[in-house]
């Protein structure tokens, strides 16, 4: 654990800094990276607290009665390497895909240590994925393995014929016909299996990314991703870990934000981190939850902290411990931060980050790092700029493309199988990310909009996330989209898709008076022309909106 006096000591692997800097801007000038040329990201994991605290808690899954069932580090260790031992066992070896079907729980992290210490490559997928979505990914993985549940294995069970890579099907839940049991095959394994010696630039996992056009792509990531979090668990985290943190986040273990900004670094630091599977969330109980199990860390994206927004006066109901609280995937808005802290009584500290450069720029509020309406800064050991289709940075309120500056060991390797994606997201040594956003003159950056969410109107260029703002600080509205819809005379028109609260009925009236709030609140030029009412948002696994399929509908 790091002393509490809110100095940023060397790490002893992946980077070190200046022991005795107290400022942000003196960390970053003095941050060096150390990633070493053997790296196993499973080993990192869960064998150096099993061997220091053995007994150490690292998972704590909260069943849906309330019981807890606890994952000790040693435990992880043992039984990593059995798995490890069972799937070499069944000609599984370095560079093979094993797809992790799973929902939080003690088992995740158990597979994916496996899978890195025997030198494959872990493929998560979310278990709300239906078979089509399921059917690509392992097919154009052509993944060797799955890992799953009753449910997934009865997913799978209906595309087993479209996967003629795919040769063992394991379940949590125990053997069913030519799908085994894990634990069953855990038991087969050594305990004392002999990890692989990877490089750290070696293949370890790879996670599926949507973009706005064709289909999804495998962004591939080498052991050295883990370390390349980091500094981007620290500085957002209030100086991450102290004694006593425990972490939980709602987001799926499958999503980079669910996997690499919680589960992997905290188990790194030996923190516990909090198992619990919401069908769907429940924010009553996601407060009830962290009062329960005294969280001291969460991460929630800005969708999950809107919804709980409903529940009234949380700090009086319940016994919340919180000591740092992140949010990323989309831009929080000054009006769900302002919420955040009164809700939690702390900051809400932003990162910004992809699927293939993940948690480059964030805020710090325990260094002073924070801006209203900013994202953030560069985090340490991160090159990123605002730039120009041609490169070169832009000026200070241009608008301009987030890029990060290769090499950099939280980038990933490439697109699989897709050589040719993979060139065409660089710019020089620049990686775009179809981000668009501003930077002030003192270096925080404010970010507008993907490329395709940006709305033109009437000459103006619109961000969607300020609109979406405003909106939610109407008393009728619970949620809120805003999209560009065709128009001969602006070009586009503002639209809205509004989720009212309990209480408040779709009308015309109800539309109209949200129009006049936006417009007294923001602009004339941003106001919603057209208000369309639903009963939900489309959604995606990790919790954003789908604006392109509001934008086809627009």
């Amino acid at each position: 654990m790091r002393p509490a006096d809110g100095r940023i000591p060397a790490d002893g692997i992946g980077f070190s800094g200046p022991a005795d800097a107290r400022s942000f801007d003196a960390i970053r000038a003095g941050f060096r990276w150390t990633v070493p040329a053997r790296y196993n990201m499973g080993v990192d994991v869960a064998d150096r607290w099993a061997a220091a605290d053995p007994d150490r808690p690292a998972v704590i899954e909260v069943r849906p009665d309330g019981a807890t069932d606890i994952l000790t580090f040693e435990a992880l260790r043992e039984r990593s390497n059995r798995l490890a031992d069972a799937l070499r066992q069944r000609g599984i070896g370095p560079g093979d895909r094993v797809a992790v079907l799973l929902q939080q729980g003690v088992a995740v992290p158990v597979v994916h240590c496996a899978i890195y210490k025997l030198g494959a490559v872990a493929l998560p997928l979310a278990a709300v994925f239906g078979a089509d979505a399921l059917a690509y990914r392992l097919a154009d993985a052509g993944a060797r393995a799955v890992v799953t549940g009753s449910v997934g294995a009865a997913k799978i069970a209906t595309i087993r014929a479209e996967l003629p890579a795919l040769e063992r099907v394991l379940s949590i839940h125990g053997p069913d016909g030519d799908v085994e049991g894990l634990d069953e095959a855990i038991r087969e394994g050594s305990p004392d299996f002999t990890p692989r010696d990877t490089a750290a630039d070696d293949p370890a996992l790879m996670i599926y990314t949507s973009g706005t056009t064709g289909p999804p792509k495998g962004a591939l990531h080498a052991h050295r991703v883990l370390l390349g979090h980091l500094p981007g668990i620290i500085f957002p985290h209030a100086l991450f870990p102290r004694e006593g943190d425990r972490f939980w986040t709602p987001a799926d273990w499958a999503w980079a934000g669910g996997l690499l900004d919680v589960l992997l670094p905290s188990l790194r630091y030996g923190v516990p981190v909090v198992a619990r599977k919401f069908d769907k969330f429940d924010p009553e109980a996601a407060f009830d939850l962290m009062a329960r199990l005294a969280i001291r860390n969460a991460f929630i994206p800005p969708t999950a902290l809107r919804m709980l927004r409903t529940v009234p006066r949380p700090r009086e109901r319940f016994a919340l411990t919180m000591r740092s609280l992140m949010s990323a995937g989309e831009a929080l808005g000054p009006e769900t931060a302002a919420w955040g802290r009164e809700a939690f009584g702390i900051p809400i500290d932003e990162a910004y980050g992809q699927t293939e450069c993940n948690l480059v720029v964030g805020t710090s509020s325990a260094l002073g790092v924070m801006k209203p309406g900013a994202t953030g800064r560069p985090l340490p050991g991160h090159d990123v700029a605002v730039i120009r289709p041609d490169g070169t940075p832009c000026e200070p309120g241009e608008l301009g493309q987030i890029a990060v500056r290769r090499p950099n060991p939280v980038m990933f390797l490439g697109y699989w199988n897709r050589e040719d994606a993979t060139r065409a997201k660089f710019v020089g040594d620049w990686m775009t990310t179809g981000d668009q956003a501003i930077v002030d003159p003192d270096g925080f950056i404010s970010f507008i909009g993907r490329d395709d969410d940006v709305i033109t109107s009437a000459g103006y260029r619109i961000g969607p996330g300020e609109i979406e703002d405003c909106l939610l600080r109407h008393p009728a509205v619970a949620l809120a989209a805003a999209v560009g819809k065709p128009d001969p005379l602006r070009t586009e028109i503002v639209k809205a898709f509004v989720v009212p609260k309990p209480g408040y009925a779709p009308s015309d009236a109800l539309s109209a008076d949200i129009q006049a709030f936006v417009r007294e609140h923001l602009s004339a030029h941003e106001y919603p022309r057209e208000i369309a009412f639903r009963a939900e948002l489309p959604m995606t696994t990790t919790g954003k909106v789908i604006r392109r399929l509001l934008r086809a509908e627009a």
